[in-house]
């Protein structure tokens, strides 16, 4: 009896290497952002100083995305933008060791660096990763690569606990300096492994075939319609900055008091918490990725009504159960966001025109998370019911533009 091939083709190669590449990238900023809205309450910055910044990070971050589309896709050198976008990235998370204890002003713009990085490598890091998905299903393949980031995601936080849990010396600023300083590991690692991804595919746009005449990119219904509802689903959508300073702030300060809460929330496991959200977002990426390539953008409405009520959990109940749940459906939004949102770019938009298309898409949600981050931080110094509201109502009411823009 004879055996078929099953060797792997050299696209999903590809998507492996560059994968494992995102895991310990993931490891460095992941591991960061689940200490990071504690770290910064620590240095002194007030819950609207937090949700300003990170709002404003992901602003650049994102709208920034545009630019940097454009310029790859007129310059087609997609690995000089990959490349000095993952430095920066990568080496301003170590950076943040280096503040000093009421430092939070040069904190906040290490990260709108790291998120600068973000924006120079994600057009041209995205569409040559379309290029070799094209060949192998859109959803799986970004969903694949995301369960990879997302095992980075995990041991990051992973990795800062057990640094926590050995570092005894020291007040808790010295502590999480430790941590920033060790995440230079990782971080090191993604730049090697980058650079010999880069050597053995030098030309990845050649996975997927050039068409025969030349497509314009135009702004058709359908991907306004995209647009506008994921406009809206990062309008209502926390960061998670200020979720772990509501669980330092809420939880922490209940341990002394409740003996239940003690043992499972405290400063040296707030970690784990992000760790788990990452391990569901791990596995909502790749459910929801395979269910993308079979349903299409319908797969992002069972995501968005699953996920939309985390708010609620998180911020609504004193309970350690409920803010677990309300941990893991933010992270089944944050893993289908991942997946879907890109596999649907590589679908409605040409080839030569993609990276433009992966920057309107970004640049919208940058802006609109940039917003929605500013106001819920501001709800939430003022009324906690109010930011849940309107937390869960913006991500709702993306639901019928999704259901358009599918039609």
């Amino acid at each position: 009896m004879k055996h078929k091939n099953r060797r792997l083709s050299q696209a999903m190669l590809f998507i492996l290497l560059f994968g494992i590449v995102s895991l310990f990238s993931d490891m460095t900023h992941e591991g960061a952002s689940s200490i990071r809205g504690a770290y910064f309450s620590l240095l002194g910055a007030s819950a609207g100083a937090i949700g300003f910044v990170s709002g404003l990070g992901e602003m650049i971050g994102y709208s920034m995305r545009y630019v940097f589309g454009r310029l790859t896709d007129k310059t087609k050198r997609y690995w000089p933008m990959t490349i000095a976008g993952y430095v920066l990235d990568v080496l301003a998370v170590p950076a943040l060791a280096l503040v000093g204890e009421h430092g939070w002003v040069w904190a906040c713009l290490l990260l709108v660096i790291q998120r600068m990085g973000k924006a120079i490598k994600k057009p041209a890091k995205d569409t040559i990763m379309s290029f070799a998905a094209s060949q192998e299903g859109v959803g799986k393949s970004f969903g694949i690569q995301e369960v990879l980031d997302q095992i980075g995601a995990f041991l990051g936080p992973v990795l800062l606990y057990l640094v926590l849990l050995f570092q005894t010396q020291g007040s808790t600023f010295q502590s999480y300096a430790a941590c920033f300083a060790v995440l230079a590991v990782p971080g090191a690692i993604t730049l090697i492994l980058l650079l010999v991804t880069r050597r053995k595919f030098p030309n990845p746009e050649q996975f997927e075939p050039s068409p025969k005449t030349y497509i314009p990119f135009r702004m058709k219904r359908e991907f306004i319609l995209y647009i506008a509802g994921i406009s809206l689903f990062a309008f209502g959508f926390i960061d998670y900055s200020i979720i772990i300073m509501h669980v330092s702030r809420t939880y922490t300060r209940l341990a002394s008091g409740l003996a239940e809460t003690s043992s499972l929330v405290n400063t040296g496991t707030l970690p784990l918490l992000y760790a788990g959200a990452m391990l569901v977002d791990a596995a909502a990426a790749l459910l929801f990725g395979l269910l993308y390539d079979k349903k299409g953008v319908k797969a992002l409405v069972w995501s968005t009504v699953i996920s939309a009520p985390f708010a609620i959990f998180v911020f609504s109940f004193r309970s350690v159960p409920a803010l677990l749940l309300g941990i893991a459906l933010w992270g089944i939004g944050m893993g289908a966001q991942e997946s879907i949102l890109k596999a649907a770019v590589t679908n409605m938009v040409p080839k030569d025109s993609r990276a433009t298309g992966y920057g309107i898409f970004e640049c919208s949600f940058g802006i609109f998370w940039f917003l929605g981050s500013w106001l819920l931080g501001v709800l939430y110094d003022i009324s906690v019911p109010a930011m849940v509201a309107v937390s869960v109502a913006a991500q709702l009411a993306a639901i019928p533009l999704y259901l358009r823009s599918a039609k």
